[in-house]
């Protein structure tokens, strides 16, 4: 197998692990920190306007944190993909990846005898912040990577593309297992960390800081690789 093969295939499952990241994060957020999203901007902005509008049951300073600090994330992740990705695309997203890593890591730390949202103000919002802003990171650096289907966040095009797409619709059904895959990855990431939430938050946490260590350890790997096959 060729560097470009293997690379072609590394990349994707990277990316199919972040989603399932992605999944216990919305589930970590939603369920355990008080109805707000620290993944999916889509939802956290309209849980701004319908904090605004009253409705009870949701914090506009808890959803502001998690928009603010995951942008902050994102102007991170966009800085380090402007300066290194000119140097090399590996060591890029090797760096993006060991940020997420360690806000992930410290947000585990952070969650170490959470109670629930209506305990500790400064524990909450430590880890409202701590997994926006690393979630900030991701997601630009996955927009530069602009890898088709594969956002690891949103899934509304990836679920459009399956169907608008297939042999049903008149379409040749264009990467439907890349696609498929997505849906499920953020499916089962969502169902775990609803189902580890019953013993704990640091559980989940620390699966999601595990799966991101993983994605760490394929991305250094591949810069290995990289590594080897300019200097041969």
């Amino acid at each position: 197998m060729t560097p470009e093969t293997r690379s072609n295939h590394t990349l994707p499952l990277l990316l199919h692990i972040a989603t399932a990241i992605t999944g216990l994060i919305d589930a970590i957020s939603y369920l355990a920190l008080g109805h707000v999203f620290t993944a999916n901007m889509t939802g956290n902005v309209v849980f701004v306007a319908f904090a605004v509008a009253g409705v009870p049951g949701l914090s506009l300073t808890r959803s502001l944190t998690a928009l603010i600090a995951f942008m902050i994330g994102a102007l991170i992740g966009g800085r380090a993909a402007t300066r290194l990705s000119e140097v090399s695309t590996p060591r890029w997203i090797t760096t993006a990846l060991s940020l997420e890593s360690a806000l992930l890591l410290v947000a585990t730390l952070a969650a170490i005898n959470f109670r629930n949202s209506s305990g500790s103000a400064f524990q909450l919002y430590s880890i409202i912040v701590l997994t926006a802003s690393a979630m900030g990171i991701r997601n630009a650096t996955v927009r530069k990577m602009a890898i088709p289907d594969l956002t690891t966040t949103v899934l509304t095009l990836t679920v459009t593309g399956l169907a608008a797409d297939s042999r049903s619709a008149g379409g040749t059904s264009p990467r439907w297992r890349r696609r498929l895959l997505a849906v499920l990855m953020m499916f089962f990431g969502a169902l775990i960390g609803t189902l580890l939430l019953r013993r704990s938050l640091v559980l989940p946490l620390a699966t999601a800081t595990f799966l991101s260590i993983c994605c760490l350890a394929i991305s250094m790997k591949q810069r290995v690789v990289v590594a080897t096959r300019a200097a041969s």
